[in-house]
């Protein structure tokens, strides 16, 4: 019994799936390595700076990941920066749908008590990409080193960007 429930999670994992429970089970999994000190997460170097510069431009700050709140708060929690957590306003992950559904975007928006067209969405996943535009949330594509290619239509559909620093946003005032 055993080894069919590692065969089945090994088998989610080649499949890059998004299941609420397989994404739980790393969390478990990260939550004793990030506490044990073993890992620290690592953010492209462009990041931190553009969420603090946006965050004193009085922006909120938001995380939709695949990854479990849980996962998410470790990630924050114990970076190469230190903890910086104080720079996330919320944290949502497939509790509140799958990022393909563009009801999801809906739920984030009301949820923090907004409307779909004052969020940016920023994913490297063009369907995730189609599922915020339908919901009239704004997408940039980030585009970096590892991110799955995009065909010719998708980059010329998509705003693209290969920086945080490539974004010049509004300030919220």
């Amino acid at each position: 019994m055993i080894q069919a429930v590692v065969d089945n999670v090994c088998w989610q994992m080649s499949l890059d799936r998004k299941t609420t429970a397989l994404k739980q089970l790393q969390g478990h999994m990260w939550r004793a390595a990030f506490t044990a000190g073993h890992v620290k997460a690592e953010f492209f170097e462009d990041v931190i700076p553009a969420v603090r510069k946006w965050r004193e431009a009085g922006m909120k700050v938001y995380i939709y990941s695949s990854g479990s709140v849980e996962a998410q708060k470790l990630l924050f929690g114990h970076s190469t920066e230190g903890d910086i957590l104080e720079l996330v306003d919320g944290h949502f992950d497939t509790k509140i749908g799958h990022k393909v559904e563009s009801e999801s975007y809906r739920k984030i928006a009301d949820s923090i008590g907004c409307s779909t067209n004052n969020i940016l969405f920023l994913t490297d996943v063009t369907l995730e990409a189609s599922a915020a535009e339908d919901a009239d949330v704004h997408v940039a594509v980030v585009v970096r080193p590892g991110n799955a290619g995009l065909t010719d239509d998708e980059k010329t559909y998509y705003s693209l960007i290969t920086s945080f620093s490539d974004l010049n946003l509004p300030s919220s005032t």
